[in-house]
């Protein structure tokens, strides 16, 4: 770990420098562009010329140990010891080994499409989605970058890095569904950066999200009182979705995040909607809310006069995790509380929580996300993160690493 440790202290100031520069480009979820062609001319301008973007955006390098590539992408020879090598592993098996997963995401929940304001003062660096994600973005970058440079021997293991897409909001966790259906059968192990260096993914929580709509007759509020008012029903259907009781086995919440309805304050309103999600630890009590809203949908919409109207339907699905081998799981949380211990000096808290983690979970793929900075205020634009624990976060992020070279395997 010597060497590991000098590089950290040689580029903590460049990581430092790289989150000011990164955390002002905007990028709400499904409009990523500027910060994705950033990180990908940063990773080729540090070496990883081999890495690109994919068919929906995520910035992925495919780093392999026994291949020497110079920034370009080209092949810069061969040592001894791999040209023997290479008499016994053919093209193709190179192109099976297992892979390990490094993802960061490069949304934030916030919609500027201008430049993010950003302020430091008192040790911390403030502005709009620092934390969440792009302080940990950077910390990938910077070990991608490591890998490209020092060319660790990861043995058996091929590692790809991922700047990721649609991690937020109604992304649907696109970026890691692509991955995952790119490269799954040959995971081995996924780790996400993101969360604070607090606490790390014990379990994915799934959540289900739906868009309901009303229509009516609508009308002037004077001459036509009396008819089918579509925000009155939508309210109505709020106060019955909040009557559910929420089963028990694990954890499960509800909640309605947005309503919108109506044109002025004298118009009865002929169209109102509403977004609504639900989230649970346990896929059982996930599917007997589904059920519950199904029903309750499907009843309004029987009773409903037959001049009105009401839809629902599905916008987004995070699944909960599925059958997963628990000894493998269980290593890598131990190499993420021993990496966040020796560089923090204390353990991170489990918690579940809903990320990229839970695709590559819900396909039974040993996975777990851990945080690489601290801060507060997550979804505010009062979000901070502590500039001196970007340094180790990289060293969490460097252990975790060194956990799979062939010194270590």
């Amino acid at each position: 770990m010597k060497d590991e440790l000098s590089y950290i202290r040689e580029h903590t100031q460049e990581l430092e420098e790289l989150v000011l520069t990164l955390a002002r480009i905007p990028a709400p979820t499904g409009q990523e562009e500027k910060r994705a062609g950033f990180c990908l001319n940063w990773l080729k301008e540090h070496g990883a010329g081999e890495a690109y973007k994919d068919s929906v955006g995520n910035v992925v390098y495919l780093y392999r140990s026994n291949n020497r590539m110079n920034a370009g992408g080209e092949e810069v020879g061969l040592p001894d010891a791999d040209a023997v090598h290479e008499k016994w592993e053919t093209q193709q098996e190179k192109q099976r080994r297992p892979l390990l997963v490094f993802m960061a995401h490069m949304d934030v929940v916030f919609p500027d499409t201008e430049e993010l304001p950003l302020e430091e003062r008192e040790g911390r660096i403030y502005c709009p989605g620092v934390g969440d994600d792009t302080a940990n973005l950077s910390v990938l970058l910077m070990l991608a970058a490591y890998a490209a440079k020092c060319r660790p021997d990861t043995g058996k293991y091929d590692i790809l890095f991922v700047c990721g897409v649609g991690e937020e909001g109604l992304g649907n966790l696109k970026g890691s569904r692509q991955i995952c259906k790119d490269f799954g059968d040959r995971i081995e192990a996924f780790y996400a950066f993101d969360l604070t260096m607090d606490s790390y993914q014990c379990r994915a929580v799934g959540s289900l999200r739906y868009r309901v709509a009303v229509t009516a007759p609508g009308g002037h509020s004077y001459h036509c009182f009396g008819n089918t008012n579509a925000n009155a029903v939508l309210a109505e259907i709020i106060t019955a979705l909040y009557r559910i009781r929420v089963p028990q086995q694990g954890r499960t919440t509800y909640n309605v995040g947005m309503i919108s309805g109506g044109t002025s304050v004298n118009t009865i309103a002929q169209k109102a909607e509403l977004l609504y999600e639900i989230r649970s630890d346990d896929i059982r009590d996930l599917k007997w809310m589904q059920e519950k809203f199904h029903s309750l949908m499907e009843e309004y919409q029987k009773g409903l006069p037959s001049d009105c109207g009401l839809e629902f339907s599905l916008i987004g699905e995070r699944p909960c995790e599925s059958d997963v081998d628990e000894e493998k799981r269980q290593r890598l949380f131990q190499y993420v509380e021993e990496s966040v211990e020796k560089a923090c000096g204390r353990k991170p808290v489990p918690e579940p929580v809903s990320t990229d983690c839970n695709i590559p979970l819900s396909m039974g793929i040993p996975s777990v996300c851990v945080g690489t900075c601290r801060g507060a205020g997550a979804h505010t634009r009062e979000e901070y993160i502590e500039r001196d624990s970007l340094g180790q976060g990289l060293e969490i992020a460097m252990r975790i690493l060194r956990n799979y070279t062939a010194a270590e395997a």
